[in-house]
């Protein structure tokens, strides 16, 4: 038994000592993984995995084990910061795949790109033709950023020439039933306002509302509750 109570209390103790690493490293370690942090990071489970299950390990052995990866990652990142011609092995750079609409075949190549996977990660952006694609760059954590052609890019209010307009953050008022009390204080809106105007909206109650947004000068967006088992095949079209 208390060999149970060990490997739990060596489990929480490495949980929480990996999300301070995380914090300290900051959120681009999750967002833009380099092939550097995936090495680093199953190193680094193998690590704590194995002083778990290691009857002469315990804490003091996993927090050593943390400690010197969360030391060693902030080096590298320190060094990749300061030095920027080592930013190019220890993160690696983008790489063009598609320049002026024609795809770059001994760059594909190197990166070992093939079509395929070109056109599933094209899809990821929205594009379902290889011909609509002005450039393509193969970002160092695997995504691609993609630039169109002239032809299929959407139109901005400027290319419109029209009057520039103030930009609002939605904000969440309801959410599954519940208000978000916060949120309102937030806006300076009452409690009576929101009721008011889902009433309007010809609801009776808060309760009747799964989720509703609000965003200065739009009509208050309301998703009401919705019962599955009356919901038929042909309200799905």
């Amino acid at each position: 038994m208390s060999s149970y109570l060990s490997m739990f209390a060596e489990l929480i103790f490495g949980l929480f000592a990996l999300f301070i690493i995380t914090k300290i490293l900051g959120k681009t370690q999750i967002s833009q993984i380099t092939p550097f942090d995936f090495i680093s990071a199953l190193l680094l489970g193998e690590l704590v995995g194995n002083a778990l299950f290691d009857p002469n390990a315990g804490i003091p052995e996993i927090a050593f084990v943390v400690v010197i990866y969360g030391f060693f990652l902030y080096v590298i990142e320190i060094i990749s910061q300061k030095y920027k011609r080592t930013r190019h092995m220890l993160e690696g750079s983008p790489t063009i795949v598609i320049h002026r609409g024609k795809l770059v075949r001994d760059m594909m190549k190197k990166t070992k790109l093939d079509i395929n996977q070109l056109q599933h990660l094209l899809r990821e952006k929205e594009v379902f033709s290889i011909s609509e694609v002005e450039f393509a760059v193969l970002e160092a954590n695997g995504t691609v950023s993609v630039l169109k052609k002239a032809d299929y890019q959407t139109p901005t209010r400027k290319d419109l020439k029209l009057s520039p307009t103030d930009v609002t953050l939605p904000i969440t008022l309801i959410n599954d039933g519940e208000i978000i009390k916060d949120n309102l204080e937030e806006k300076n809106l009452p409690v009576s306002w929101l009721e008011e105007t889902i009433r309007e909206q010809g609801y009776n109650d808060i309760s009747e509302i799964f989720y509703a947004e609000y965003a200065k000068g739009e009509p208050l967006y309301i998703v009401p509750f919705y019962n599955r088992n009356h919901l038929k095949y042909d309200d799905l079209d």
